[in-house]
């Protein structure tokens, strides 16, 4: 889908047509609609097919007349797995050509929503480099909210992982986990991109231009720290866990195993009784009753044993 706007009587307008100064915003675009905008702008294709690649990594590129940074932005699966965590990242692509700039991407993210709602009467795109870095600072504060919410469902597991350890839980955990791990590497990329955006030549930034992009890379930077920390918490929190786990097994077997030893007394002296062999109290006439009480003294006897070493935890 592709949507055009303009500026007009002090504010953004969706249009149809192209303009001199317009935001031409992509979102999954078909073929006829890269064709329309490489015919209008004249940018290379790459830029704006890029993009489109789910695997493509946050850069920094130029040519002649057009300028490509690709971030990844943070959204919500519309259709997520049952039980999975929605979050994930998609890349983003921002040209800058002339007085206009285009955004490419290949799902609908909340980041051109949310810029949509806040740029509307702020800045016209003809302002290409405040445009494109006030989009980014949306980004930023868009990974900082859903790192906030994933923290608060993390703190929410736990609670129900201290009434008692599931394994449906501990799975959510694991995937929260794997949402960090990519969210920490998306921003990792983002910050070295946005990084190599600042530095470069092909840009003419004003210092407020530069400022505008400084604010973004400190949204950025404060999101990355913000994944870090909750990751490694995270971590902790699972290996906790894993260590509980691992504890009350042994617990488990350390009863199971006391249970056989109690049991193996009874039955060395059953077995030694099925013998065709001349025995103790065999022609006795309570030999029966006799051999089950001894049998059951020490079977009694092992078992006070072991209560008494696990007291002393020398067990």
């Amino acid at each position: 889908m592709m949507t055009i706007y303009r500026w007009e009587n002090g504010g953004l307008r969706e249009t149809p047509e192209f303009a001199s100064s317009c935001w031409i915003n992509l979102v999954e675009p078909s073929t006829t609609e890269l064709e329309a905008v490489l015919s209008h702008s004249n940018v290379p294709r790459d830029f704006l097919t890029d993009p489109l690649d789910a695997g493509e990594r946050p850069r920094f590129d130029w040519d002649d007349e057009a300028s490509l940074l690709i971030v990844h932005v943070p959204m919500v699966d519309p259709d997520p797995d049952e039980d999975a965590v929605p979050y994930r990242t998609v890349p983003l692509g921002i040209i800058l050509y002339k007085q206009s700039v285009v955004t490419v991407c290949s799902a609908r993210t909340p980041v051109t929503a949310a810029f949509l709602d806040q740029i509307r009467r702020v800045c016209p795109p003809s302002d290409i480099y405040r445009f494109a870095f006030r989009l980014l600072w949306h980004a930023g504060v868009l990974f900082l909210r859903y790192i906030n919410e994933i923290h608060s469902r993390t703190t929410a597991i736990e609670d129900e992982l201290h009434e008692s350890i599931s394994n449906e839980a501990l799975l959510k955990l694991f995937q929260i986990e794997k949402v960090f791990v990519y969210f920490t590497t998306s921003l990792k990329a983002d910050t070295i991109a946005l990084a190599r955006a600042n530095t470069a030549r092909q840009l003419t930034l004003s210092e407020d231009d530069r400022d505008y992009l400084e604010d973004a890379m400190v949204e950025y930077q404060q999101a990355l720290e913000t994944a870090t920390i909750h990751a490694n918490i995270l971590n902790g929190t699972l290996d906790t866990f894993a260590s509980l786990i691992n504890n009350n097994l042994n617990n488990v077997m350390k009863y199971l195993t006391a249970a056989t030893i109690m049991l193996a007394a009874p039955t060395l002296i059953a077995s030694l009784y099925g013998m065709n062999i001349g025995l103790p109290f065999q022609n006795h006439a309570h030999a029966f009753s006799i051999v089950m009480g001894i049998s059951g003294l020490l079977a009694i006897a092992i078992g006070a044993l072991f209560v008494i070493l696990s007291h002393k935890r020398k067990f």
